[in-house]
């Protein structure tokens, strides 16, 4: 590994700039602020001066994807994305989204501004693009796995409930933003010990952009790199670059998913065990008890996840058949309530080009989610899932309670 030169810290009027050097290669790093417009100003300014031979950006591939095709929401297959299990992260994206275009539209800032400037001003001088960020998914799984199984549904129901509840962002967020990191604000109030997030949220990206730019530096011997990252990982950043011996090791292993653990995907068996074995118990004692068993199951099970479907504003249908197929599907782990009240909310009221169109500004407001066909068919899967799941174990109670 070539040897990294003790950093130079050079502090401006606008932004917090680091300069170091990775054997024959430059690195300097702006440390900027999502949520600033000086921030976009210094990388233009910085990319016009034709010092540098290289652009990296605190982007991963999908986020690129994002800013450069801001449309490409218009082409989501969306029976593809629930029947994949990806219904959570698109909506978790589309709360982020949400936040930063009511950011936009309250302060006028449009976050991810430095972002935009960097990447048109590669492109203008004709200069490699780095994309040096983990990729958002993997951050969120490994986020979610560093956290207890049964905290995992309230942090992702809270980040909803936040991102898309209030129509103001406070200014103590916005300042939050200007020194922090996007992701680590939008999920830090849901943590009660800030450190399981911390890791995987700024700790972990740390350390993979930081590999990521030793790596560069091979690929790009006497270049100067120009790294534009949020102020918020500017240390962590410089730290790293002089500890990391084996960037691509680093990357490997940040790029893992840390192994799941068996309880909660055994967990959904033994219930559905139980409950059968309860019925088994119920209908040897008297006939009455065992269909009695069954009605609680089918009104509990299928009454709270129609529930969830009437508080998605489903179509009529759509909760009729929410009610009817949950207390199946709980009996069956691998097919969700969701997926069967997705698909059929998909049949009823299919997704016209508008709603995928102005998807990004309607969710930017609470009763947006309701009215847009796609962003309401998600809270259709979303609500429908936690009402089965929820009337799974309060079922199983009753059905435990009249066996004893």
């Amino acid at each position: 590994m070539p040897e990294v030169s003790e950093a130079d810290v050079v502090t401006t009027d606008t932004d917090p700039i680091v300069r170091t050097q990775v054997g024959s290669t430059r690195i300097t790093l702006l440390g900027t602020a999502h949520v600033s417009r000086k921030s976009a100003e210094a990388v233009t300014r910085m990319i016009d001066s034709g010092e540098y031979d290289a652009v990296a950006v605190e982007l991963c591939a999908s986020r690129h994807h994002a800013l450069s095709e801001p449309e490409a929401l218009a082409q989501m297959d969306l029976l593809q994305v629930i029947r994949q299990g990806k219904a959570s992260m698109v909506s978790a994206n589309l709360a982020m989204g949400a936040y930063q275009q009511r950011l936009a539209e309250q302060y006028g800032i449009e976050p991810g501004a430095e972002m935009r400037a960097a990447m048109e001003g590669s492109e203008q001088r004709e200069l490699p693009l780095l994309l040096i960020d983990r990729e958002i998914g993997t951050t969120l799984r490994r986020t979610a796995q560093n956290l207890p199984w049964w905290k995992r549904w309230t942090l992702f129901t809270g980040l909803l409930a936040s991102l898309i509840s209030r129509d103001d962002v406070e200014e103590e967020e916005i300042e939050k933003l200007k020194e922090g990191d996007m992701l680590e604000t939008a999920f830090a109030e849901f943590a009660h010990d800030r450190q399981d997030l911390y890791q995987p949220l700024i700790a972990e990206r740390d350390s993979y952009m930081a590999a990521k730019l030793l790596q560069a530096s091979e690929q790009h011997p006497d270049q100067h790199l120009l790294a534009v990252v949020g102020a918020g990982h500017l240390k962590g950043i410089e730290q790293e670059l002089q500890k990391i011996t084996q960037p691509a090791e680093v990357i490997r292993e940040l790029d893992t998913q840390p192994p799941k653990s068996m309880f909660p995907r055994v967990l959904p068996w033994v219930i559905v065990a139980l409950v059968l074995f309860g019925f088994y118990l119920g209908f040897s004692r008297s006939t009455d008890l065992g269909w009695q068993l069954v009605l609680d199951w089918v009104l509990i099970n299928g009454g709270l996840s129609a529930l969830g479907a009437l508080l998605a504003a489903a179509h009529p249908l759509t909760v009729i058949t929410a009610f009817l197929a949950a207390p199946l599907t709980s009996l069956n782990p691998t097919v969700g309530a969701g997926m069967v009240t997705a698909a059929i909310e998909l049949m009823l009221r299919k997704p016209r080009v508008g709603d995928f169109s102005h998807l990004r500004h309607d969710t930017t407001r609470l009763r947006g989610w309701w009215r847009n066909r796609v962003s309401r068919t998600l809270l259709v899967f979303l609500f429908s899932t936690l009402g089965s799941a929820a009337g799974t174990y309060l079922a199983g109670f009753r059905i435990f309670e009249r066996l004893t």
